[in-house]
Order: C-alpha cells, then sequence, then structure tokens
C-alpha cells in the first residue's frame, strides 16, 4: 500500500477537470508548443514560411495582424464580425483593407491546427498569442469558444490613407477608445512593418539581399516584443514608414500616435513595464472581441497534471491501455510516476510509468511527460484484463498523490477500438479497410447496451466549416466474441484518395443511454495492417 500525500504542482484554482475534449484540445494547442508543428514556425522570430529569415517579412508579424483584420470587423452597435475566423474567406482578403498575402500565409498554417474543437479563429487566436509570448512579449490571457463565420464580415479594417476621425470613428465601432486606439497601434507595430508589394505607394524598392520583399520595419527590433516602437518615435529617430513616410497622406501611425498630444506614446517610452502591460490587456481584449451571441470559455490555464492521448484498443484478450502524463511547470523528469486505477470488479492498481522526455525548451512551457508503459519501454502500453478494465486514474508523483481534488481522472473502456481491424486492399489511392470496434458486452457488464456504434471522421464542408461524418457500424447478427468481456462490430469503408498527402483516420462513437461517448482516438486508415489473405 502506497503512503500518499497530496501533492499540488501549481495552484489550480483556475484549472478545469479533465476529461473535458474541448477544453483539453485549445490547453493543448495553447500549451504543449513541442506538440503542434506551427510553434517552430516562430524560431526564431525572422523566420518567414516562403523565404527563410531573408525577406524582411516574419511569420510573427503576419499572425497578429492576421488577428487584429479578423477582429476589425466586429460592430459593437449591432454585434457583428469580431474574431470568428472570416478573414480566411477570398472576399475578405481581396479588399483593399486586406492587402497582402500574409491572410493566406497565416491560414494556410493555422487551419491546420481547426478541427471539431478548435475553430480556425481559436487558431487564429492562439497564433498571434504565440508569436507575441515566443518573441518577447508578456503573457496573454486565452480563452477559447470562438465561432467560425459561414461567410465574409462586412468591411471595417482602417486604412493607412484615412483620416484620424475615421480611424477614431474605426475604433471606437471596434468598441475601442481613442486612447486604446493609440495603445493598440503601438502594441501591433513593435512587430513587422509595410512590405512594398501591396503597398507601392508607401514603401520604395528597398535593393537589400537581407531583405527581399522591400518591407521597411515599424521599429529597429521588428522581430521581438519590445517598447522602441515608442521610444523611437519620441526620440525623433524613427524609421515607421506610417510616421516618416514620403506620403504624407498614408502616415496613419504619426496621426494616431500624435493625437493627445504624445501622451500615451510618451509613457510607453518611459515605462516598458507599462508597455507591455497594456499590451497584454489590449491584446486579449482584441482577441476576445467576438460576434454577439458567442460565449468564450474562462481564461485556460495549463492542468498541473494531465493525461493527453488515453486511448483503449483491444488485442484478443488483451485490453491495451496507451497514453502519457504531462508534468506541467518542470524540467525534472526523473520523479518516479505511478498511475493508480480502479477497475470494474472492485481492484485497486498501480503501475509506474516511464520518463519520456523533458520539454525545456520553451522556457514559459516547460514540463516532463512519462509514457503509459514499463520501465524500460518494453512495450509501448499497459496491458490490462478486459472484464475488469478501468474507471478511474489518480497518479502518485514521488509518492503525492494528484487526483484532481479527489474527483480522480475518469476514463470510459465501454467500447473500443479492435487492433483485428485491417485493410481489405493494398492499393495506395483506392484505400479499402474493415474497421473492428469492440462494446463491451451487457451479459458482463449491466447496462451497457449501446444503441449506436459508428465511425467519426472529422473533416471540412466547403464552406468551410468543421464537420464530423458519422458512419454506422450495424451490430452483428452473431458477433465475434475475443474475450468474456467484449464483441466484435465490423464496417467495410473505402476512399478513393485523390490527394496522396491526406491522411485518412477514424474515431469511436457510440450512444449508450441516451449519451453520445467518443474515444478521440486518430485511427489512421492506412496505418492498419492487411488483413489475412490480401497481398501487397
Amino acid at each position: 500500500m502506497l503512503a500518499l500525500v497530496f501533492l499540488g504542482l501549481l495552484a489550480t484554482t483556475d484549472a478545469y477537470i479533465w476529461p473535458s475534449p474541448k477544453l483539453d484540445a485549445l490547453e493543448s494547442l495553447r500549451f504543449d508548443l513541442d506538440r503542434h508543428s506551427f510553434a517552430s514556425l516562430l524560431k526564431p522570430c525572422d523566420l518567414f514560411i516562403s523565404d527563410g529569415s531573408n525577406s524582411g517579412r516574419s511569420n510573427a508579424a503576419d499572425w497578429i495582424r492576421n488577428a487584429y483584420h479578423d477582429m476589425a470587423t466586429y460592430n459593437n452597435a449591432d454585434g457583428s464580425g469580431g474574431m470568428d475566423g472570416s478573414i480566411r474567406f477570398a472576399e475578405e482578403q481581396s479588399r483593399a483593407e486586406n492587402a497582402g498575402d500574409g491572410f493566406k500565409n497565416t491560414a494556410k498554417v493555422l487551419f491546420q491546427e481547426a478541427n471539431r474543437y478548435i475553430s480556425v479563429a481559436d487558431a487564429f487566436a492562439i497564433g498571434a498569442i504565440m508569436a507575441i509570448e515566443n518573441c518577447g512579449g508578456p503573457d496573454i490571457a486565452f480563452r477559447g469558444g470562438r465561432v467560425d463565420a459561414a461567410v465574409a464580415n462586412s468591411p471595417g479594417v482602417p486604412e493607412p490613407e484615412q483620416d484620424l476621425d475615421s480611424h477614431i470613428a474605426s475604433f471606437a465601432r471596434q468598441g475601442f477608445t481613442p486612447t486604446e486606439m493609440i495603445s493598440l497601434v503601438a502594441c501591433g507595430h513593435t512587430f513587422g512593418g509595410v512590405q512594398r508589394d501591396p503597398f507601392p505607394d508607401i514603401v520604395p524598392e528597398v535593393n537589400d539581399a537581407n531583405n527581399t520583399e522591400s518591407v521597411l520595419h515599424f521599429d529597429t527590433t521588428n522581430v521581438h516584443f519590445d517598447n522602441n516602437v515608442a521610444t523611437e518615435y519620441i526620440s525623433g529617430t524613427t524609421q515607421n514608414p506610417l510616421v516618416v513616410g514620403f506620403n504624407d497622406t498614408t502616415n496613419s501611425d504619426k496621426r494616431i500616435f500624435g493625437s493627445d498630444g504624445n501622451v500615451t506614446m510618451r509613457s510607453f517610452a518611459n515605462d516598458p513595464t507599462l508597455y507591455a502591460s497594456t499590451c497584454a490587456e489590449l491584446f486579449a481584449r482584441m482577441l476576445d472581441t467576438v460576434p454577439k451571441g458567442v460565449q468564450l470559455t474562462e481564461v485556460i490555464v495549463p492542468l498541473p497534471v494531465k493525461p493527453d492521448g488515453v486511448l483503449f484498443s483491444l488485442d484478443g484478450d488483451t485490453l491495451k491501455l496507451s497514453g502519457q502524463l504531462r508534468i506541467w511547470n518542470t524540467t525534472n523528469g526523473s520523479r518516479t510516476v505511478r498511475l493508480l486505477w480502479d477497475d470494474r470488479v472492485g481492484g485497486a492498481n498501480n503501475f509506474t510509468l516511464f520518463s519520456l522526455k523533458v520539454n525545456n525548451n520553451a522556457p514559459r512551457t516547460p514540463a516532463a511527460w512519462y509514457l503509459f508503459a514499463p520501465t524500460p519501454p518494453r512495450t509501448s502500453f499497459i496491458p490490462l484484463d478486459p472484464v475488469a478494465g478501468m474507471t478511474t486514474m489518480r497518479f502518485s508523483v514521488d509518492g503525492m498523490l494528484e487526483d484532481q481534488g479527489g474527483v480522480g481522472f475518469a476514463v470510459d473502456d465501454r467500447v473500443v477500438f479492435s487492433e483485428s481491424s485491417c485493410r481489405t486492399s493494398a492499393s495506395s489511392t483506392n484505400l479499402a479497410a474493415r474497421y473492428d470496434v469492440a462494446p463491451f458486452n451487457s451479459q458482463v457488464r449491466n447496462g451497457v447496451n449501446p444503441t449506436r456504434v459508428y465511425l467519426e471522421e472529422d473533416t471540412f464542408n466547403d464552406v468551410p466549416l468543421s464537420v464530423v461524418i458519422e458512419t454506422d457500424i450495424p451490430p452483428p447478427t452473431q458477433p465475434i466474441v475475443p474475450n468474456p468481456a467484449y464483441k466484435i462490430w465490423s464496417v467495410e469503408v473505402s476512399v478513393n484518395l485523390t490527394n496522396p498527402n491526406d491522411i485518412i483516420k477514424y474515431s469511436i462513437g457510440a450512444e449508450i443511454n441516451g449519451v453520445k461517448i467518443t474515444d478521440n482516438g486518430k485511427h489512421i486508415l492506412t496505418d492498419l495492417p492487411l488483413c489475412p489473405g490480401v497481398s501487397s
């Protein structure tokens, strides 16, 4: 019997209770930088997706500009517009107010992170936050739950040739005061600059091998968050093309910054802490400006201890449990971590997890990861008795208990993927497979009698909006019974693959007692073995 003491690795005042599929996905995208490839496009901060670091442009600047332009259509009079991903539509990108290819480039990267739980707008918001934070900026509070627009919004992004009154009116429509207008522009313009191609009336040809797209930057540290945009402006040394540009009609920053007699900009120049805190508040407000009726989550904070990728699968007489455990805010990967669990026959069990790695290359998001596997890892799973299964997990970290304040970490083994699934064709384009799914045998476990079992495919419709396509798995007339606990249901699927880069994957869903459940797995069709008798 282990002697356990409650361990609070981090205060969990505002943390949610795991599992919560939507919050789990949002929290991971926000904080698990090593799990999402888009974060690598901010290392280093002068990296640009199309031309390395020699273009004069940066992904960071594009992602921040993308978020503001998505939000800037907001109309606080009727609640329309705002941060809803509508900047992804060609109709909006074709407008003069959205000149340049930065929006297309941003969508190309961040759209890949969207799914049933993460809207495109949420991905855009997180992309902007990552750009700010990873490049020297303050921590930005993030709320999730933005809803993607189905059509383009009305125009409304301020343009540099407009006069001061027009800019004040535009920002007021978005919900910002004149002082906040000055501040938000100064905050955004610590990154990036103005590119010649979309703005030839503002930027001349630069003719610099290290600035191949002829970008005049807002300050001398244009890929790093700092108050130089203010200090250089106040000192009179700025080269900001919207302050000292050759075309005074488009010197919009000059008009905006000076609209209060330089009071705000001087305060930022004199106090970098004030600048950073103001920017943190205004960036968060900008990202939280959403259409009327959209309810955002509370601010999402990282769970101190979080299971990840937890999945059950059936392999004959063995129920396999795979997954990982993340311990937040630590670079210590040598702790003794034990998985403790209750099963369905009244047993209590424990298993020592394998220390997988420590993510310490992002100072703000350090974490230690442990694999649900033996030490050393002879397998990549924990074997379970199918009849006993599992109901609730807890964890012991160096002898101290983590159980979400006593509720534990609930898991669901009632309907699982069967590893007897296999491909019925060896073709790499005309894909075909048999997916086997194993609901628990209702004769063994009372109350488990699914009315539906189905495959789920996360995809996008033509809008595009995230949709989940369900493929029903018919109940078998004479089911295969691999062990006393489960019965096998099967369905044939076929896909004509037109894009060789597409990955066809399914999760397992079911309805039990009127409630839908999902394993949130990613059972990739091409990873399945060939069925017996199918030649390669």
